[in-house]
């Protein structure tokens, strides 16, 4: 599930390696919430050599009225890898920078597929440039591919699903916000609400994250995280946040120590705040 820089950049150059870039970029908000622009003109700045750029909301999301970010469909997602070289015979190798959820979140979408070929760049591109590790700013030459998906696993799911679990003992709920907003102290207009799902914990996704080397932390430390929140006991564990994508830090964590039921909300709290038949609570 992750690879280390040192093992890829030793790699670099294999026939069958396929690297992605996949950051978005934050833009902060007056009101508290935050705008996301394309990561691409960073890729043309400086990437790891022979990576591609994907684009979250132009090649990795599916259309939608209200939701940026939401799970495209088989057929959509095998084309855009297919389009941009990426199939079948590849091994791949995602990344982003920050808290890396970009990339976990793309890691998800290939796993969702049936697709186990792939591994999240443990500490992404800050922790490459920190290391002084080579830097391109060529684009790579991949001819198109095949990529064939298979069955959604269901690792992403609705607000139904999430409303159904709220009373269920066996299904831990977590948000990956930061406690402001899980607490509801701070706002984002976005979600329509303040606070959180009622019956859900809170574990901040940067909390799994090395703030010095942004790699994950190791397993006994990530078992702490979770400790307070019982996940490790639960038979099944949704994880959230705003838009399904740094809940995707949590679910990977998770998976990372064996779980065998792990889930995102797709839509997360923009979907659930915005219907105010929905219950939330504030801390």
């Amino acid at each position: 599930m992750l690879i280390e820089t040192a093992e890829l950049e030793a790699r670099l150059g294999e026939a069958a390696l396929r690297i992605i870039d996949c950051n978005m970029v934050f833009q902060p908000r007056p009101d508290g919430g935050y705008e996301f622009e394309s990561g691409q003109s960073q890729w043309r700045d400086g990437h790891i050599p022979g990576s591609v750029y994907l684009d979250f909301e132009r090649h990795l999301s599916a259309p939608h009225p209200t939701l940026r970010f939401m799970m495209p469909s088989a057929e959509r997602f095998a084309r855009i890898l297919g389009e941009h070289g990426i199939g079948d015979d590849h091994q791949v190798v995602v990344y982003s920078r920050g808290g890396n959820f970009w990339a976990t979140r793309l890691y998800l979408m290939f796993r969702e597929y049936g697709c186990d070929r792939v591994s999240v760049l443990n500490g992404g591109w800050d922790r490459w440039q920190a290391e002084g590790r080579v830097v391109s700013q060529a684009a790579p030459d991949w001819p198109p591919a095949v990529f064939s998906p298979g069955p959604p696993r269901g690792l992403f799911v609705n607000r139904d699903a999430v409303a159904a679990a709220m009373d269920d003992p066996d299904t831990c709920l977590i948000n990956a916000l930061s406690p402001e907003l899980h607490s509801g102290a701070k706002f984002n207009p976005a979600y329509g609400r303040r606070g959180h799902i009622p019956g859900s914990c809170n574990l901040y996704c940067m909390e799994l994250i090395d703030p010095d080397t942004r790699r994950f932390l190791d397993r006994d430390q990530l078992a702490d995280r979770f400790g307070p929140s019982r996940a490790l006991q639960a038979a099944r564990v949704i994880t959230y946040c705003g838009g399904g994508i740094s809940a995707t830090t949590d679910a990977f964590a998770l998976l990372l120590l064996g779980h065998p039921q792990v889930h995102v909300y797709d839509g997360s709290l923009t979907d659930w705040g915005n219907h105010p038949d929905l219950p939330m609570a504030t801390d």
